[in-house]
């Protein structure tokens, strides 16, 4: 029971006197009255309604809307004794008597629909319970119109079930007799359930109505006065309040709930906004009197108080003579007194309600009911948090650093967390500091320092149970920074929680880090790696290997393979099978292998057996390890193998792009097969014969020259060079070399001989037979040529003469047939000196000039490329000359025309060839006839 001495006041509320609108002549400004003999009256849908009780027995009900025009119309011929608005509908409930006697009939009202400017009656039915007429003591109605109870003197209740607005979808029944008089009727609904509470003067009942036969429960044995009952709102879960002269009782459905102890005589209870309304006296009364409507004290004055149930105190109150009723309407308070006057108690709005009360509870330290009256009124969470604050700063000054924690807690969101922390920074209040920083992580508001804070209190604490919750959280509860408490959790020394922490959470790199760098579990951490996704995988082999493989070779050379061949993680057994695995390129490994020659030449190895196609630095590194083994081994037999193994890679044609690496790599170790196979594979004859040369191998140099001086004609001279500057006797071999030079004629013999003449053990005998077979060659070449000069100036001879003929006699046509078409000549035919004759269609159809032989043209134009090629080299010849000469850097003059590919073809003669005269002067006939033969055409 709540002591209402001890209740706070407050004034929440504004009085003012309701005063009429200003006329048209601006007069205004009096207190509104309404009609005399007011004595019922409700409120809703924009409205205040009254019925009154005139003694001339006017039976009307009126309405005063907003804008204060009171509009009224004939419901009753006598007098209205109840209303009810319903709130969510346009329907109006009147009870009244329209003859004398106790004959009450109930009206529904469609305020929406008119019958002749007033408002549609859709129903009258009388108001009696059974056969015996007695007096309406109290009514309601269901917001979905499917419930009416009415309450009569004689302690019966009558229910409407049904449409209540229609007489044909309803049905009357008794729901409740008794010998006391009903003061108070009461629906609420609670989702599907509808219940009825019904108050007398001496109990209290509860009817379920959405259960057949309508059980029943008696909640109280003592009751209240007319309108001294009253249904709460959500806020205090739609109890049923009944004000008694010393208490006031709230009741559940099926049990009564706390009561408070507020003295003084009741009159009026009304529920509003969270509020409960009670008009009151100071001297008490019996319940008899009261319920027979309370003439005697008409003139009293009455209390008005509104209280807060929830936060326990008063929100206002204030005196009134004589009141009518309190009506809830616009958002306001209305008090009906019987002089006809309209109080209006308007609520303050809540920052002005909270300024006014801040003070004297703060000052008094009254911060639960600070708080609980900011949160009644719905302050918003900044006005929440500031007042939170203050409640926490006073109980810290106050050493109670625990209850100030609580309340610092209740401010995160807004209050800056950097306020609390600076005030439990002290270890004694380090446990306060971390149920702080623990609710700030789990509103998911903490940041990276916070996170570092709050570990460094678990590991100050040495709360190993906590610290082991706050890691092992769920993925989906995570409310920090993982990689902060990770590294917080390493420097701490707590490895196995910070890996736990990193595997969770996929921080790879951490966790690989904590497993090799600090708990040196190599094993593991490769394990791990084989469990990642491809390229995560890879990214750390590469970062990782090198420490990998010093410590575990052999199991870090297999991942390798797999890695760079067909990857699986291996948890990843779903999808085994079903993907394609992915390979990594081996080549970017090969550094991982540093000083572990033999795992790395394993590695290459398996790389070219499964993958033919690996890059080439796979090749070019397993030849340089092969060459490397070779030359380093001392036994023979396993030399030999190596020796097989090198030459049989090189051999593979994985090195045909790398040539000059392999040469170089084959030339470091000395590897004599593999060089040579190089050379040949390159083509680099001369390379090969220098090779032998060195190693004074005359069998191979001649070998040499066999096979591949068909391709390069040098390597003979250069063979007859090597075997002159010999001074060894190499006669065997200079004759077989000179036999070659003579059959293919590569050498002049002023050359061969001068070339042998540095050999001081090569005799004239040496060299007697070449001599003499080439000397016979060029006499026979030189007869061949005396006779071709000799056929040429017979020609030229002829050619003189048959020119003079044609200068000097008439040329004779004789041909009868077309040197084209060969059929026999008809005129017009066309003729010429070279002996051609053509028709003229034929001539005009095949040549391409008028003034030329078509047959002749061919040989003609060829003859004459000849000679402006002649005459083109010779101009260029003497240009070159004349710039040479001319120059003062001569080379440069060489070097452009070298550019310009003057130069590309390069003969150096040092013999006459055969035929060179004979050429020469056949060329300078050809020239002379073929001008002589166009002059005369």
């Amino acid at each position: 029971m709540a002591a209402y001495l001890q209740w706070r006041r407050f004034v929440f509320f504004d009085r003012e006197t309701v005063k009429e609108p200003p006329g048209p002549d601006g007069a205004g400004g009096k207190p509104f009255a309404l009609p005399p003999g007011i004595a019922v009256c409700d409120s809703g849908r924009g409205s205040l309604v009254f019925g009154d009780i005139l003694c001339d027995g006017s039976g009307q009900i009126w309405f005063l809307p907003r804008s204060l025009q009171l509009s009224s119309f004939q419901a009753y011929k006598l007098r209205v004794t109840h209303l009810y608005q319903l709130k969510q509908h346009s329907i109006l409930v009147s009870v009244g008597e329209d003859e004398e006697g106790i004959n009450p009939l109930v009206k529904v009202w469609n305020l929406e629909k008119r019958d002749g400017g007033n408002p549609l009656c859709t129903r009258i039915f009388p108001a009696i319970p059974g056969n015996k007429p007695t007096v309406v003591s109290c009514l309601t109605v269901h917001e979905n119109l499917n419930f009416m109870a009415i309450g009569f003197a004689d302690g019966s209740v009558v229910l409407t079930k049904g449409d209540i607005t229609r007489d044909r979808h309803s049905k009357t029944q008794i729901l409740h007799e008794g010998g006391y008089p009903v003061t108070g009727l009461a629906f609420r609904q609670s989702g599907k359930t509808t219940h009825l509470f019904v108050v007398t003067t001496e109990n209290i009942q509860s009817y379920m109505l959405s259960v057949k036969d309508y059980p029943h429960l008696e909640l109280d044995t003592h009751g209240c006065g007319l309108r001294c009952s009253s249904l709460s709102d959500p806020s205090q879960d739609l109890q049923f309040v009944v004000a008694g002269n010393e208490c006031v009782y709230l009741y559940q459905p099926d049990e009564r709930g706390p009561c408070f102890a507020f003295e003084g005589q009741k009159l009026i209870v009304h529920w509003y906004r969270g509020y409960l309304i009670i008009v009151s006296k100071e001297r008490k009364t019996s319940p008899k009197s009261e319920f027979a409507g309370n003439e005697a004290q008409n003139s009293d004055k009455q209390v008005l108080n509104i209280y807060d149930l929830c936060n326990k105190f008063i929100a206002y109150s204030s005196i009134f003579d004589d009141i009518v009723d309190v009506l809830a309407e616009w958002g306001s308070l209305y008090v009906l007194t019987r002089d006809g006057k309209i109080h209006v108690l308007q609520e303050k709005d809540t920052q002005t309600k909270l300024e006014a009360c801040k003070y004297m509870l703060f000052r008094k330290n009254l911060f639960e009911m600070a708080i609980n009256l900011a949160k009644s009124h719905h302050l918003d969470s900044d006005g929440l948090s500031e007042i939170f604050r203050q409640y926490g700063d006073h109980l810290y000054n106050k050493g109670n650093h625990d209850g100030a924690i609580q309340q610092y807690i209740r401010t995160i969101g807004k209050l800056e967390p950097s306020y609390v922390i600076r005030k439990f920074l002290d270890a004694q209040r380090i446990h306060n500091l971390t149920a702080y920083l623990q609710t700030l992580h789990l509103q998911s508001l903490a940041n990276a320092d916070h996170t570092t804070l709050l570990l460094n209190c678990y590991t100050k604490l040495k709360d190993s149970s906590k610290l082991e919750e706050f890691v092992k959280t769920s993925e989906s509860e995570v409310r920090f920074d993982v990689e902060t408490a990770i590294k917080v959790l390493r420097q701490a020394g707590y490895y196995s929680h910070a890996v736990y922490l990193a595997e969770k959470h996929a921080h790879h790199e951490w966790y690989l880090k904590i497993q090799l760098e600090d708990i040196k579990n190599y094993q593991e951490a490769l394990r791990y790696i084989g469990k990642l996704p491809f390229d995560q995988a890879e990214s750390n082999m590469k970062r990782y290997g090198k420490i990998l493989m010093h410590h575990v070779p052999n199991e870090t050379t297999e991942l390798l393979k797999i890695l760079c061949t067909d990857y699986r993680p291996s948890g990843d057994n779903e999808g085994t099978g079903m993907l394609e695995g992915k390979k990594a390129n081996s080549e970017e490994f090969i550094p991982v292998f540093a000083n572990n020659s033999r795992e790395l030449k394993a590695f290459l190895e398996h790389m070219t057996e499964v993958q033919a196609d690996s890059p080439q630095g796979v090749y070019d590194t397993l030849l340089e390890l092969r060459l490397q083994n070779w030359a380093h081994e001392r036994d023979e037999q396993i030399k030999e193998k190596l020796h097989t193994e090198a030459l049989t890679l090189l051999k593979s044609g994985r090195f045909k792009t790398v040539f000059d690496k392999a040469l170089v790599l084959c030339q470091m170790h000395n590897f004599k097969d593999g060089v040579l196979y190089l050379y040949e594979q390159g083509k680099l004859f001369q390379q090969i014969m220098h090779y032998h040369m060195q190693n004074e191998q005359y069998k191979k140099v001649i070998e040499v020259c066999e096979l591949y001086g068909d391709q390069e004609a040098c390597l003979w001279e250069q063979a007859l060079g090597y075997f002159a500057r010999k001074e060894e006797d190499c006669k065997e071999y200079i004759a077989s070399v000179l036999k070659h030079i003579e059959n293919k004629n590569l050498m002049p013999p002023l050359l061969v001989v001068q070339t042998l003449a540095h050999n001081s053990t090569a005799t004239l005998s040496v060299i007697k037979d070449y001599l003499v077979n080439k000397l016979q060659k060029q006499s026979h070449q030189i007869e061949q040529d005396e006779q071709r000069i000799k056929k040429y100036r017979e020609e030229t001879t002829r050619i003189r003469q048959e020119i003079e003929e044609l200068k000097a006699s008439p040329k004779i046509f004789q041909k009868t047939k077309c040197s084209i078409c060969t059929s026999a000549l008809e005129l017009p035919s066309v003729h010429f000196l070279c002996g051609h004759s053509f028709h003229q269609h034929c001539f005009e159809s095949y040549s391409e000039s008028d003034s030329e032989c078509p047959t002749c043209m061919p040989e003609n134009r060829k003859v004459m490329d000849m000679i402006r090629a002649q005459e083109q080299k010779r101009d260029l010849h003497d240009q070159f000359q004349h710039q040479l000469k001319c120059a003062n850097d001569g080379f440069s003059v060489v070097a452009d025309y070298f550019g310009r590919g003057v130069f590309n073809k390069l003969t150096l003669i040092t013999d006459l060839p055969p035929g060179k005269a004979a050429t020469t002067i056949e060329a300078g006939l050809q020239r002379e006839l073929l001008l002589h033969a166009k002059r005369s055409t």
